[in-house]
């Protein structure tokens, strides 16, 4: 086991990036508002995103290159694209990881400092973590989180199951107006992640490499495999969560952070008992806090590596002057929309699905071209639900557009 745990790593760094707003919040607002009657977005949309989350550490692994730099191969205006995208959704999505993340803290210490206070200080900590430990803390600490969340959200399932005494409906619903429409199209448009992931994973693939060796295309696939079955578990399992403790009890989710994480906490609780408060508490905090943590770094890395082949050379302190940007702007934007969670977190959702084509049909064309190895292309099936893939993407995007 010790040997297995040290050679996954960008997998789970995967699981930790989407493991957050994505399933706390949307997976258990889905359960709550629909019961099971998603379980069908949830599991499709996992479906049709696969093969572009998986084409990150393929080609990176294939080629030792990241995914920008096949970008950049397929045309520098590929490469303008992705930065104005990037640029365009960074600060949002991180505000939108950071104030929940900040809530749950709120909800779990008591008011020993104000939400505004707390979003600092998260944001502070994940800076030295991600400036004096590096890629190598990263790794390792990202492994304790996940495992921790696990376990913690299977054992609140199991007691929630436990503990229902009606009969369960799987029956399936399509959202007919525009209100549930659009939170279909959020719900799906992170889950289990944005498809911009992709390209942090092919970095942070790189990175493995740096720090443990060789990483074959072959253990970059079966790492990836492991966080993403990971994430549609754990999806799986608070949507069960929302739906079980939720679905039709006359409660609704609270557009505040700090209400929001009460709610959460509380949910959690209701089945596991008083006891288990600090403990679901905390597991649902390192949940939101390696979310914070994994999108602070992913974002600086991937913009700094487009500045750099944009502009043909290497900035010195490129990574550094990203994530302070960030940084930065996410604090900016938390002070204007701190009350505004729900909306924060609507908008940054539906961008994502909305870019998700074009992050899906240029991951495709990449790994189908003459810069991937014959050998590491797409299999027949994999071909083929890339392009099921694409269409599903490109039709949702368009229903929402027309609607």
């Amino acid at each position: 086991m010790k040997i297995t745990l040290k050679k996954i790593g960008p997998g789970l760094l995967f699981a930790g990036a989407a493991i957050g707003v994505s399933h706390l919040v949307q997976s258990t607002r889905a359960g709550a508002d629909f019961g099971f009657g998603l379980l069908w977005a949830l599991l499709l949309v996992n479906l049709f995103k696969y093969p572009f989350f998986q084409f990150g550490p393929r080609y990176a692994s294939a080629t030792g290159e990241s995914l920008l730099d096949g970008y950049k191969k397929l045309g520098k205006p590929v490469l303008i694209a992705y930065f104005i995208l990037t640029f365009a959704t960074m600060f949002t999505i991180q505000t939108a990881v950071t104030i929940v993340t900040a809530g749950i803290a709120t909800s779990l210490f008591g008011d020993i400092f104000s939400i505004e206070i707390w979003t600092v200080i998260i944001l502070a900590i994940c800076l030295l973590v991600l400036l004096v430990g590096k890629y190598k803390l990263l790794d390792k600490l990202i492994k304790l989180i996940i495992i921790t969340l696990t376990l913690s959200t299977i054992t609140a399932v199991c007691f929630a199951l436990g503990n229902k005494t009606q009969a369960i409906s799987f029956q399936q619903i399509l959202p007919g107006d525009s209100i549930e429409i659009a939170f279909l199209i959020a719900f799906m448009g992170w889950m289990p992640a944005p498809l911009d992931i992709s390209v942090w994973h092919s970095l942070w693939t790189l990175e493995k490499e740096k720090s443990s060796g060789k990483f074959s295309p072959k253990s970059a696939i079966f790492d990836f495999n492991v966080g993403y079955i990971g994430t549609i578990i754990l999806g799986v399992a608070f949507l069960a969560l929302g739906a079980l403790v939720m679905f039709e009890s006359g409660e609704t989710f609270s557009p505040s952070a700090g209400a929001f994480a009460n709610q959460l906490l509380d949910m959690y609780t209701k089945n596991l008992g008083k006891w288990a408060y600090v403990f679901i508490g905390i597991a649902a905090f390192t949940t939101m806090f390696s979310t914070t943590l994994t999108t602070l770094d992913a974002s600086p890395r991937a913009m700094a590596k487009t500045t750099q082949l944009l502009l043909g050379h290497i900035l010195k302190n490129g990574y550094l002057f990203w994530i302070l940007i960030l940084t930065i702007g996410t604090i900016i934007i938390f002070f204007f929309f701190a009350s505004e969670m729900g909306l924060l977190i609507k908008v940054a959702t539906i961008l994502s699905f909305l870019t998700a084509p074009f992050y899906a049909i240029i991951n495709y064309v990449l790994i189908s071209s003459q810069h991937t190895p014959k050998a590491w292309r797409p299999t027949k099936v994999l071909h083929l639900l890339s392009v099921f893939g694409i269409v599903f993407l490109v039709s949702f995007s368009i229903w929402y557009l027309i609607y």
